[in-house]
C-alpha cells in the first residue's frame, strides 16, 4: 500500500496475483500516484471501494474464476474510471471491455511506459487503446472487411482465386477450367476490381493468404 501521505491521483489495483499488484504499485509510485488500496476479486474491491474514493481503477479481467468484466459496470456506476490490464489480447474481449464501460484498455505485455501513458491519458478523462490492443482491434476491422469482401466474388472466381493460391499458372488454370487463359486474364481483372488489388503481384499474395 502506498503512503497515504504522497500527493497524487488515488488509483486503486484489482488483480488476483499480489505479486501483480506489488509490481503495480512500485510503477505507479513513480509518477507519485497513490494506490488507495487493492483487491483480488469483484467482492473485495467493491467493500473495499465503498470506503475509499479512487480516481481510477486497474483491473485484471481474470480474477480467478471470476470475470473483471462484471466489475467495469459496478465501477461505472460509482463513477470510477476503469482501466483494463490484461493479458488477453483478442478483439473480441477488449470489444467487451468497452461495451461494459472501460475507459482505457493496455495488455500485459506492453513496457511499463505504456500503462503508464495509459493511467495518465485516463485520468485525464481520455480513452486509451495500448499499442497491442490496437492492432488486435484493427486485425479484426480489416478481416471483417476482406471477409465481406470475398462475398462479391462469383463462384468461378473464388475458385480461379483458390488455384492461384496455390500456386496454379494461368495457362495450368485454363487447362483445368477447359477455358482459355484470355478467359482466366479476364477474370483476373474482376476480381481485382472487385477486391481493389494493384496488380497481379497483390492479387497473388491475396490469393495465397485467404484461399491455400
Amino acid at each position: 500500500m502506498a503512503d497515504e501521505a504522497k500527493t497524487g491521483a488515488r488509483v486503486f489495483l484489482v488483480d488476483d496475483h499480489p505479486a501483480v499488484r506489488q509490481g503495480l504499485a512500485l510503477l505507479l509510485a513513480q509518477k507519485d500516484y497513490v494506490v488507495c488500496g487493492e483487491a483480488g476479486d469483484r467482492a473485495g474491491a467493491l467493500e473495499l471501494l465503498d470506503g475509499s474514493p479512487a480516481d481510477l481503477a486497474l483491473v485484471d479481467l481474470s480474477l480467478g474464476e471470476e470475470s473483471g468484466l462484471d466489475l467495469i459496470g459496478d465501477l461505472h456506476e460509482r463513477g470510477i474510471p476503469a482501466l483494463i490490464y490484461s493479458m488477453h489480447e483478442d478483439a473480441e474481449t477488449i470489444e467487451r471491455a468497452f461495451g461494459a464501460g472501460a475507459d482505457g484498455y493496455v495488455t500485459k505485455r506492453e513496457v511499463s511506459d505504456v500503462l503508464l501513458e495509459a493511467v495518465a491519458g485516463v485520468l485525464a478523462g481520455r480513452r486509451h487503446v495500448s499499442p497491442h490492443a490496437a492492432q488486435s482491434l484493427a486485425d479484426r476491422v480489416l478481416a471483417t472487411q476482406a471477409g465481406q469482401a470475398e462475398g462479391v466474388l462469383s463462384e468461378r472466381e473464388r475458385q480461379i482465386m483458390a488455384m492461384t493460391g496455390r500456386g496454379d499458372t494461368s495457362a495450368e488454370i485454363a487447362a483445368t477450367l477447359a477455358i482459355s487463359a484470355r478467359t482466366v486474364e479476364t477474370y483476373y481483372s474482376r476480381i481485382m476490381d472487385k477486391l481493389g488489388l494493384d496488380g497481379m503481384k497483390a492479387l497473388r499474395r491475396h490469393a495465397i493468404h485467404n484461399y491455400q
